[in-house]
């Protein structure tokens, strides 16, 4: 009976990522490169718009300088990449200075809107702290135009948080894995803070979704070994275990993960498709290090209202993964993983590229 229930909820959720994208195409990887490109913002703290000042930026580095510096960075960013898909990792509005929630997500998410590039996001710690609560939150975020996010999986009646679902590429047009997916994407709802009286701190990944992960990744894996990419706000505590000898970027700030480690990551490594987790949160870090065959990386802040560090660039996270070409000249599956990011200066100057993975 087990079997059939896993049977079932897979085939619910394989329906619903192809019919419900809202008007848009399925995911999948570019006929003519052979590449799926996303683009990562992290911690836009969006809240009021012109009348929201920045933070820690330089007397003389924007003379007027508010949200709208948030809104042309992404728009630069979305011009310069031309993203397959764009991901948005949480504190997308910073509620405490936010008036009205919902106004602030239309203007946070315009430039993605207007893009009609596909879209997800998750949520952080601050987005439920205005306006709505968090699952109305996510519940304005599910219904605007080109966004691909879910309140929850289908077909998955009990699990902890909102904005836990994944999402499928499939290969390009013309080869051997147009109807198969080739990369798996999974996004998850990290928490806010801890409802346990006796855990201080942050809230963290609980079994209900850690059950649910496990579940579609063992699904996934019996049609394709395809590689997986994890996206939410939080960092997990083993983001704790580099220093400046094991990771590309920089690390700035203490590492702000749950003061309890619910395990997420042996869970990940024990299911064996995902290769790099993405998460925003520590403004100040933007590094990307490697344990136990998972990448662990940050994006850095990219929000104007976000903390940041005065003469430190806002950035953002860049993901290209790429397919390897088969003797007859068409696409085949997954080589290789690459990331840098850019900085939101003159020339979105591009630092710190390397692959994360490669099939070799």
């Amino acid at each position: 009976m087990a079997m059939k229930l896993q049977i079932v909820f897979f085939f619910i959720c394989s329906f619903f990522i192809l019919t419900n994208t809202k008007g848009i195409q399925q995911l999948r990887f570019d006929q003519t490169k052979g590449e799926f490109k996303i683009l990562q913002v992290a911690d836009m703290h969006y809240a009021d718009g012109s009348k929201t000042p920045c933070e820690d930026v330089l007397p003389d580095q924007f003379p007027h300088c508010s949200d709208l510096n948030t809104t042309d960075f992404i728009q630069r960013m979305i011009d310069a990449e031309s993203p397959d898909l764009i991901v948005f990792t949480g504190d997308n509005i910073y509620g405490p200075d936010t008036t009205d929630a919902e106004a602030s997500m239309n203007a946070a998410f315009a430039p993605a809107i207007s893009s009609n590039i596909p879209w997800t996001a998750v949520l952080g710690n601050h987005d439920q702290e205005s306006t709505l609560s968090r699952q109305g939150v996510m519940n304005h975020i599910v219904q605007m135009k080109h966004t691909l996010s879910l309140l929850n999986p289908p077909g998955f009646d009990v699990i902890d948080g909102f904005g836990n679902y994944n999402l499928q590429v499939f290969g390009s047009e013309g080869s051997d894995f147009v109807n198969n997916s080739i990369l798996n994407l999974y996004f998850l709802d990290s928490g806010d803070y801890s409802t346990v009286p006796s855990i201080p701190g942050y809230g963290w990944i609980k079994t209900s979704q850690q059950f649910w992960f496990q579940e579609t990744s063992m699904e996934l894996q019996k049609n394709t070994k395809a590689p997986g990419l994890a996206y939410f706000h939080i960092p997990l505590p083993e983001y704790s275990e580099f220093d400046s000898s094991n990771f590309t970027g920089v690390r700035q700030e203490g590492i702000s993960s749950a003061s309890v480690n619910s395990g997420f990551f042996t869970t990940m490594m024990e299911s064996g498709d995902v290769k790099a987790v993405f998460t925003g949160h520590d403004h100040l870090n933007d590094f990307c290090g490697e344990l136990n065959g998972i990448n662990l990386c940050y994006a850095g802040g990219f929000g104007y209202h976000a903390y940041g560090k005065a003469g430190w660039s806002r950035r953002s996270r860049v993901v290209v993964v790429s397919l390897e070409k088969e003797s007859n000249g068409n696409w085949g599956e997954v080589m290789s993983i690459r990331t840098w990011k850019r900085l939101d200066d003159e020339k979105l100057t591009t630092i710190d590229d390397q692959i994360l993975w490669s099939k070799n």
